[in-house]
């Protein structure tokens, strides 16, 4: 049996384009006012089904997010106004499997829009893995003025079985862990290898659109942790794509989540 990918449709968040591409749109002599681009972005999910473990790769926004779960600034500033309907049980159907069905979870971090439905793995003995400075960010960031405000500790504040992780490591034979710093302190990334097929790099929200990779064109200054660190893990993904030839998923690409789902 080979390694089996498989998307998962999360639905979309709504938010200024300057967030994701730095100036963007930016003012300037002969147009003082420009319009801003107000865009879609998807929100993923990924089913790794190894002929070890079938592993799920984040758990997406919580299905409440526009119920009051997620703070009001936060849903201003990136809605996601679908996630009712496009909750973790849901997007795992559309695709042949359950909850019940995953052995194991990574988180690439904790943010709001990635560890929503961590609840649903609550008081069970299903391994979530994330990276230590990752985890420990969140709870600074959770629990203390310091950090930042993208962490929610009703995601990740619960009775999970965390299996916590330093340095890169292989999770399975063919998979990969990498540490990618700069979006947030620890970013974990994979490199998965497959028998007859490419070979897969999750590069996550280190580049949240095609731009942030393929032009090194920065994210806004909101979504960037440590702006070294970031071109640092660009550099690393690049030489893995380069030596390798691998398919590299972005963030929140909708013109990629397109092409991709269903077709990995």
């Amino acid at each position: 049996m080979e390694t089996e990918l498989h998307l998962l449709d999360r639905g979309r968040i709504e938010a200024d384009l300057n967030f994701a591409l730095d100036g963007a749109v930016v003012a300037v002599r002969s147009d003082q006012s420009p319009e801003l681009r107000y865009e879609e972005y998807a929100v993923w999910n990924l089913v790794i089904d190894h002929p070890e473990a079938t592993i799920l790769w984040d758990t997406g926004s919580h299905p409440e997010a526009g119920d009051g779960y997620w703070p009001a600034p936060a849903f201003e500033a990136f809605s996601h106004a679908d996630a009712d309907e496009r909750d973790l049980e849901t997007a795992l159907d559309e695709v042949g499997y359950t909850v019940d069905d995953i052995d194991a979870v990574v988180q690439s971090h904790l943010h709001l829009d990635h560890a929503g439905g961590l609840y649903n793995f609550e008081g069970t003995d299903v391994p979530i893995y994330v990276h230590r400075r990752e985890i420990e960010h969140a709870f600074l960031s959770a629990k203390t003025p310091a950090g930042d405000d993208s962490y929610l500790p009703m995601d990740f504040d619960r009775d999970l079985d965390w299996a916590v992780i330093e340095g890169e490591r292989q999770l399975l034979p063919g998979i990969d862990l990498l540490e990618l710093p700069g979006h947030t302190p620890g970013l974990l990334g994979a490199h998965i290898q497959r028998e007859g097929d490419d070979d897969v790099l999750i590069c996550g929200d280190e580049a949240f659109l095609a731009p942030n990779y393929e032009e090194g064109r920065d994210m806004g200054a909101s979504l960037l942790y440590d702006n070294r660190a970031w071109a640092e893990s660009l550099r690393k993904l690049k030489e893995i794509e380069r030596r390798t030839g691998a398919t590299v998923i972005y963030g929140h690409d909708l013109d990629q989540f397109g092409r991709l789902y269903g077709n990995l």
